[in-house]
């Protein structure tokens, strides 16, 4: 439950009227019910916050939000966004020393945009994340959300990309005049769908428009709003984009230490009985991060199914081969 320091935050708030510092405390509280296991309740105190956010939303000047736990979606609207308020904290999440760094580095400046800006300086607003699937770009973002107490609003390509010519890159402006407006973090996923280089031989005139106006918008952007795009696919990219981030960052599959300190942390609250950590690490090589954490949810999984109170080396190890099977 709520701490006492919490519980007179939430009082205090109240009685100013600050909203804003209302809400982030609730999302505190959720992020500890969650981390001790009380994700029902952590996910009703999200949904809570959620709705407040929500109804302040004018729908007839921006873009509706939809939110994957309390918007309903209706014909006419413009669903361009799912929003949400994640609780992983960058301690949660394996990265390598020097992506951590990087993060660290755009956290602190945002962190201190007021005196940043008070010397004639912009702090780090535009970010992109490259690499294979798994490596952690997607929840990366969610980190940026959290330490920053902004809610994540992850651009629904599907809605955004139309057959009728100008109707992208109109939603496209739509979003950015969002953004200046409502201060978030805000992910473009799979961005090469929009991203890729003008000069590509299967390209059609409606994605070079939509590319440059994406480029003209964001050197329009001064808001303290962040924009995060993420990709599998760099190469592909069109070459004008690199110059409109502050950092481009690549993410690859892990290593040797990286593996190590990922299985760990996945058997806090289970035990794994090791005969060998050097043959879990070698049947894990090649699997991304994501891949291996499924791997050892399933093997948790098997044995509560099956009555064991401890992960045998040998379930969790056919586990990995069994993931890596799938490619």
């Amino acid at each position: 439950m709520a701490s006492a320091n919490q519980l007179k935050l939430l009082i205090k708030s109240h009685i100013n009227k600050d909203d804003r510092k209302f809400l982030t405390t609730v999302l505190q509280i959720a992020a500890h019910e969650a981390k001790i296991g009380h994700t029902n309740f952590a996910d009703e105190l999200r949904s809570l916050v959620e709705k407040a956010k929500l109804s302040d939303i004018d729908e007839n000047n921006y873009p509706k939000i939809f939110s994957s736990s309390t918007a309903v979606m209706t014909h006419t609207s413009t669903e361009l966004f799912t929003v949400s308020h994640p609780t992983v904290s960058l301690r949660d999440i394996i990265l390598s020393e020097s992506i951590r760094n990087k993060i660290i580095r755009f956290l602190d400046e945002n962190k201190n945009s007021i005196k940043i800006r008070q010397h004639g300086l912009i702090p780090r607003r535009h970010v992109m994340l490259f690499g294979p699937p798994g490596t952690g770009k997607t929840m990366t973002a969610s980190v940026i959300a959290h330490e920053l107490s902004f809610p994540l609003f992850t651009v629904r390509m599907d809605s955004l990309i139309t057959k009728f010519m100008g109707e992208t890159s109109a939603k496209l402006r739509s979003i950015f005049d969002y953004i200046s407006q409502h201060r978030g973090v805000y992910l473009f996923d799979e961005f090469d769908t929009i991203g890729s280089k003008r000069s590509m031989i299967n390209d059609v005139g409606e994605i070079r428009r939509v590319l440059n106006t994406f480029l003209q918008l964001l050197d329009e952007h001064r808001t303290d709003s962040l924009i995060i795009t993420a990709t599998n696919h760099k190469e592909i990219l069109d070459s004008a984009l690199y110059r409109r981030f502050d950092d481009v960052i690549e993410y690859q599959l892990p290593v040797e230490h990286s593996l190590e300190e990922l299985i760990r942390s996945k058997f806090i609250s289970y035990e794994l009985k090791l005969t060998s950590l050097n043959e879990v690490v070698k049947s894990a090589e090649g699997l991304s991060y994501a891949e291996i954490s499924k791997a050892c949810d399933d093997s948790i999984k098997h044995a509560i199914i099956h009555n064991k109170k401890v992960v045998s080396q040998e379930s969790l190890m056919h586990m990995l081969v069994e993931r890596k099977s799938f490619h």
